[in-house]
């Protein structure tokens, strides 16, 4: 089938001469074979008209003639790859709303380089704060960002210096108003550096983590198993290594815990090959929705009183606490000139609390949440 699709496309554009001239088939394999990729090439380095952009929450960072002449880079993939994660996400939010509820948004541009497309929904009846981000920025990395990439181990990472650098990543936070539907985070990102010998590097980051307010295993066994579908597609090892992690990463130390039940994270990842890197990464974007939409369909319509959403508030405290003392990804865009805070700091929720030595019984639904919290389960 794939071979008469082939054929059918040379057709219709003028080169299904050239299969004439080749020969039989399983004869000829070979010379087949090549004129398949050379005439793919051809499609792929001259069809630029077909790239739609109309779909998407709005128009690219790049522009789009650039995108066009760009089509097999990495660059423009990963921006292509992340708007449309962007969308499919914001669109499936909002069909759990009320419909008068939208996302507001954002798009913005950097004087040093880039910009990006910020995407927020506040004070619906489902979601109280949903903010899904993509940044496509370019420029010096300042040395305090560099400093942090060289003790990652980055090598020929000047000290003190300035570096060019391209970086493009899709964010999401979602703040349920319903204390039974779990906060879920994901991040994926691209980036590129020429370091201090002019090579360039690059590399992929990224993860999905979960944040309940209320332990349901079931919830927690269904979201940890999308992941390990988009993982074990490209290699069995990834979640286990990834998931430990996750669960290492988001970890507060001055409270001696997780701030959920973790996911997947990753960083620094440039192997096996760029493109093998690309499609897991894109595996693990597209994971989101079925390992978070079903979660919110069953519980945004459950009961719940003063309680539950004072406890809510406290969670969401520690959440903010991980964010502004911890968080790599905040750190970065901190420290980055030029950078959108407005859009960095769009992670927060919109309301969260502190009370004074509060510790649940032990015995209570949120004493058997913070014990998980507290001691990561398998």
């Amino acid at each position: 089938m794939i071979i008469q699709s082939c054929f059918r496309t040379f057709q219709n554009i003028g080169l299904y001469s050239v299969f004439k001239q080749v020969g039989t088939l399983r004869k000829q394999k070979q010379r087949v074979t090549a004129v398949l990729l050379w005439g793919s090439l051809f499609i792929n380095n001259t069809d630029t008209s077909s790239m739609d952009l109309s779909t998407f929450m709005a128009e690219p960072v790049t522009d789009k003639k650039h995108l066009e002449d760009n089509q097999d880079d990495m660059k423009t993939r990963m921006e292509l790859m992340i708007m449309k994660i962007q969308t499919d996400f914001c669109r499936a939010l909002e069909k759990e709303e009320d419909a008068e509820t939208k996302f507001r948004v954002d798009r913005w541009t950097r004087q040093e380089g880039g910009g990006g497309i910020t995407c927020i929904m506040q004070d619906g009846r489902v979601f109280e704060k949903a903010g899904v981000n993509i940044s496509v920025v370019s420029g010096s990395l300042p040395p305090p960002a560099v400093a942090q990439m060289r003790a990652r181990g980055k090598k020929n990472f000047g000290e003190g210096q300035s570096l060019p650098f391209f970086a493009a990543g899709v964010s999401a936070v979602i703040h349920p108003r319903n204390p039974m539907v779990p906060t879920i985070h994901f991040n994926y990102r691209y980036f590129e550096v020429k370091d201090s010998s002019g090579e360039v590097q690059w590399w992929f980051g990224g993860g999905t983590d979960l944040t309940p307010y209320y332990l349901n295993e079931q919830d927690a066994t269904l979201f940890h198993k999308a992941l390990k579908t988009a993982c074990d597609k490209h290699d069995n090892t990834y979640y286990p290594r990834f998931k430990k992690w996750c669960d290492d990463y988001f970890y507060i130390p001055h409270r001696g815990e997780r701030r959920g039940v973790g996911g997947i994270f990753f960083d620094d990842l440039d192997s096996p090959s760029q493109e093998k890197a690309f499609q897991f990464v894109k595996s693990c974007a597209e994971a989101v929705i079925p390992s978070y939409i079903p979660l919110v369909k069953q519980h945004k319509d459950d009961g719940y009183g003063y309680h539950e959403r004072q406890w809510q508030l406290l969670r969401r405290g520690r959440y903010v606490e991980f964010n502004l003392i911890y968080d790599r990804g905040t750190k970065f865009g901190l420290q980055t000139p030029g950078a959108r805070y407005e859009s960095i700091l769009m992670s927060l929720p919109l309301s969260a609390k502190w009370e004074y030595m509060h510790n649940p019984e032990e015995s209570s639904k949120e004493g058997q949440l913070i014990k998980i919290l507290k001691n990561s389960k398998n």
